[in-house]
Parts: structure tokens; sequence; C-alpha cells
């Protein structure tokens, strides 16, 4: 296998996966599982019944994680890429103060609750973790319930899907860090279009779109997109300064990196860092900020 050059050092994933080793945990990936022209052995990704097989099998194998159900329709997060973001936040964590432990606020954590059960497997942090969607919300309840893990994972309600922090923190609340995978697209068009330009790359028929991970309207989009997004998230950082002692997100345009550097130094960022991170075939970045 080869090593996946842009993954962290620490990621479990990086020579790739032992498909065998993965199906005789997970027996319901085999059926997926298939030898391709190449001979090499492997799934249809663009299949989101293989993509959900494969990363339930690997939460089960490498994280313990033995209960993760959600509905079809909401987003599979790809595993190596939502724990590489945790392994470069784990640096940011050490200069943190962790005489308490380290706690984590996860913006957006969907019906998967993804973030923090990787977070809990790996560096035993504990969350908080908040979504504006109460079935994904609900789904994530029953998720933590099934793994014991509600000591270690608490989730709150946005009821305003305008807003990020606002509504959401308590004035006694202090994380060493958030965390943010934003959503990308300004509308659920947006995304379908995105999606049947991917289905073309990829040599599939474009007559129905399907999505390989799926993912819901919420979940995808945003009025404004992404960028209109990240203005809202730095923005209201300014006004909860002390409630984190960093400030994170993922920015999948690298285009929006400079305009958000620019607007924290006017909010008052002492500090702020742009970390280059791979996912997969694709490179992100994650830009971090402290006041």
């Amino acid at each position: 296998m080869k090593t996946t050059p842009n993954f962290h050092p620490k990621n479990k994933h990086k020579l790739g996966y032992d498909l065998e080793a993965l199906s005789n945990v997970f027996p319901e990936l085999e059926p997926f599982v298939f030898e391709n022209r190449h001979q090499t052995i492997t799934i249809d990704f663009a299949n989101p019944k293989a993509v959900k097989a494969l990363n339930t099998a690997l939460l089960l194998k490498d994280y313990g994680i033995k209960f993760w159900e959600f509905p079809d329709e909401n987003l599979c997060p790809p595993i190596p890429g939502r724990v590489d973001y945790l392994h470069h936040i784990a640096h940011l964590v050490k200069k943190t103060n962790t005489e308490n432990g380290v706690k984590i606020l996860d913006i957006g954590t969907g019906a998967s609750c993804i973030y923090p059960l990787l977070g809990h497997a790996e560096y035993n942090w504990e969350f908080v973790a908040t979504d504006i969607d109460q079935k994904s919300l609900k789904n994530a309840q029953r998720i933590i319930d099934k793994n014991k893990l509600g000591n270690f994972i608490k989730l709150r309600h946005q009821e305003n899907s305008a807003e990020i922090f606002n509504g959401i923190l308590d004035e006694d609340d202090a994380f060493s860090v958030s965390i943010c995978n934003p959503p990308f697209f300004n509308s659920e068009e947006e995304a379908n279009e995105a999606t049947t330009r991917k289905l073309k790359n990829l040599g599939k028929s474009t007559d129905k779109i399907v999505r390989n991970f799926s993912g819901t309207n919420s979940e995808l989009a945003y009025k404004g997109g992404e960028k209109a997004f990240l203005h809202t998230y730095l923005y209201e950082s300014s006004l909860h300064k002390a409630s984190c002692e960093w400030f994170t997100t993922l920015v999948s345009k690298k285009d929006l990196v400079k305009g958000m550097q620019k607007s924290l130094k006017k909010l008052g960022a002492k500090e702020i860092k742009v970390i280059s991170m791979g996912q997969g075939n694709k490179v992100s970045r994650i830009l971090a900020w402290t006041f």
C-alpha cells in the first residue's frame, strides 16, 4: 500500500484500507468489495451504501465504535479526513491550559456525531456538539447512548439557523478549541451541480443524482455559501472571545483565506494560523485563530 502523502503522520488510514480485515470485522461491507480491472481490491466509491459500509467498518475496527447508524439521506463523513482534522487540532490543544481536561466545541455535528466519536476515541477529549437540525441531534444522541458516551459528549440545539455561537454558549463555557466543517454550497441546486460534475469525471451516469457521501440541504448548504457562513463564524467568535482558547474551521476554497485573515486582524485576533491538510485526493486547510 502507498502512503497517502497529505495525511497526518498519526492518521491510521495513511496506508489505505485493508478491506479483507474490515470485512471480517464488519461483514456487511463484504458484498461491496471487488477486484477492479487493475487487479486492485476496492469498492465502488460512487455508491453511497458502499461508502457508508466502509466508514462504519473503519469506526468499528479502528476506533471501537460499535453502533453508528443514521438515515441514508444524512451526510456520511469520510473517516480518514475527519480524524486528520483532529490530529492537527491536537497540536493546538497542547498549547492550551488543560488542567481541567480538554473540552471541544463541535459546530454542526450532524446525525453522525463523527468528530466527538473520533476525538474521544483518539484523545479522550470531552465535547459539546451543536446542530440546527433536531432530527440530526436526536440521532446523534442515540449514537452517544448506544456507545455509552453520555458522560463525555453533550448536545445543544442551535435554534437560529443564521447564527453559530450566539444562543449556544453559556457564560461559564470554557473550551480549548472550536471545530467546524462548514456547509460548502449556497443552495441544494448548487450542491447538485457539483455532484453532476463529479459523476461525469468518474464516468458515471448523471440521469439520477446520487451523492456518494449523501447529505441533506441543511448539512450541505447555507445562504451565501461557504464564504457567508465563515464570515459569520469569524464575527461571532469575536463576540465570544473568552469562550474558546482557539477557534478553528475547515476552509475548502483557498481563495477565501486571505479575506478571512484580513477580517480576523480587524476583529482583533492575536494569532492566526493556516494549516494545510490532506483529505484523501483533496487538499484542504484549517484556519485557526485566538484572541
